[in-house]
């Protein structure tokens, strides 16, 4: 074989098979019922890393899901030492009866590979692993120092990653960082993000009566939990959207002239934007466009309500207690545990009279991240992106949340940069999730020509 681009081509059908088996591994990490299905993943990446010359390839245990890691270090120290992360669990396939067929029964029509994984995020980690083989075995060495982490609980936000992280600095130590996790804009359209919004998930419990009473008997003489609960609840917002817990925006540093330019640079088409949703209108914070918000600014939301009867007809109860379920997603200086304290304070000045209520943390818990503008990873990913795709790519704030990559800069002291090749029109989370080949195959240039460029830098 002449060189690696000849050998991704050469061996092109030889790498989408393997995707296919990978993706058929139904990895679900939310699900007790599949951990088996979650090793049996990190078994088979730890084979394939193996086979195409990774040394040093380990599962290792976390506390939770497993993760795999791997590295070749002969490049010399005058080499930088790069590492690639990306996850292989993936979401559950609820509601199954609206795929078109078996989530993990990979299917390829139009081009598009149709599978649960098969983007979010098989299909994305997958590349550098080929690319690096390509490489390898096409010169008999590789350019620079790398290191490969993949994790096996992304999708139930990496509980148990941060310590592990802490606990693995020399093995993880590194000059830079590319995620594989992530996206593009769109076919034609690169992106690289910058920001990334943190995360903090609890629950609220509102208990009146120790048992449920009759509504007649006591529905006008003692509190209802339910009630309760929306009169809480529509405390922490004012009609312009703006979040009213006291000292929540406290952190947030406003969004300069630069920013906001930078943010409408990024084409947002409001009408295609609400088809997608399904939604009517625009809604949020006043003051703030819409691409603003999603990427710049904090948000509570209400994620689930529940309380009281809710079987068929009518029963006449006065609840005992109702609960919500909330996730923040926080913005660049505020902290998770900080923002807990003070809807903490808020319950407990504003809950009504009568009722006792409580604030439940959940596993959901992670920083927010802002990549400063000059950053040398970036940078590379740029030029590489600008050489792929033939235009300048855009720099967005994402409102999603991966809480590793604030622990990649916690405790190794490095930025991630996410160089991934999935399109969020590829049904994420949903039934028919999706993968472009031709995602695949740029993706597989797009690394090709990073990892060149990183052979040609010194640390």
């Amino acid at each position: 074989m002449k060189n690696d681009q000849e050998y991704l081509l050469y061996y092109r059908e030889k790498f989408n098979k393997e995707l296919l088996d990978f993706i058929a591994i139904p990895s679900i990490a939310a699900l007790p019922e599949h951990s088996k299905d979650v090793q049996r993943a990190a078994s088979w990446l730890k084979e394939k890393l193996f086979d195409v010359g990774v040394e040093n390839v380990e599962i290792m245990e976390t506390g939770g899901q497993p993760a795999v890691y791997g590295d070749w270090m002969h490049a010399g120290n005058g080499k930088p030492t790069v590492l690639i992360y990306g996850h292989f669990d993936v979401q559950p396939v609820d509601p199954v009866e609206l795929w078109d067929h078996d989530p993990f029964t990979p299917t390829i029509k139009d081009e598009k590979i149709f599978a649960r994984g098969a983007s979010d995020d098989k299909g994305s980690m997958f590349i550098p692993i080929i690319v690096f083989e390509a490489i390898y075995k096409s010169s008999g060495s590789f350019p620079f120092n790398i290191k490969f982490l993949f994790e096996g609980e992304e999708e139930i936000a990496s509980p148990k990653m941060p310590e592990f992280v802490s606990n693995n600095v020399d093995k993880l130590k590194c000059d830079m960082i590319f995620s594989a996790d992530g996206g593009q804009f769109s076919e034609d359209e690169p992106n690289l993000a910058v920001g990334f919004k943190g995360i903090l998930g609890f629950d609220i419990e509102v208990i009146g009566p120790e048992t449920d009473k009759h509504s007649g008997l006591f529905g006008a003489a003692i509190a209802n939990p339910i009630m309760a609960l929306t009169q809480l609840l529509s405390s922490m917002k004012n009609k312009d959207g703006e979040i009213t817990i006291g000292g929540f925006y406290d952190e947030v540093v406003p969004l300069s002239d630069k920013d906001k330019a930078e943010i409408a640079r990024v084409p947002f088409d409001e009408k295609q934007y609400l088809e997608l949703t399904g939604s009517i209108g625009l809604d949020g914070e006043a003051g703030y466009t819409a691409p603003e918000r999603i990427g710049a600014r904090p948000t509570l939301d209400v994620n689930g309500i529940w309380g009281g009867y809710q079987g068929v007809g009518t029963k006449t109860v006065l609840p005992s207690k109702a609960s919500a379920k909330i996730t923040c997603r926080l913005v660049a200086n505020q902290k998770p545990k900080e923002i807990l304290k003070k809807i903490e304070n808020h319950v407990n000045r504003f809950l009504p009279n009568g009722v006792v209520g409580k604030v439940i943390p959940l596993q959901d818990e992670g920083d927010p991240l802002l990549i400063p503008e000059i950053h040398k990873s970036t940078d590379i990913a740029r030029d590489v992106l600008r050489n792929v795709y033939g235009r300048e790519p855009y720099m967005i704030r994402v409102g999603g949340s991966i809480p590793i990559l604030s622990a990649f800069y916690k405790y190794l002291g490095v930025h991630a940069t996410m160089f991934a090749f999935q399109l969020d029109d590829e049904n994420w989370h949903a039934p028919n999730e999706f993968f472009r080949l031709s995602s695949f195959y740029k993706g597989q240039e797009a690394y090709r020509q990073l990892f060149h460029k990183l052979g040609s830098i010194s640390s």
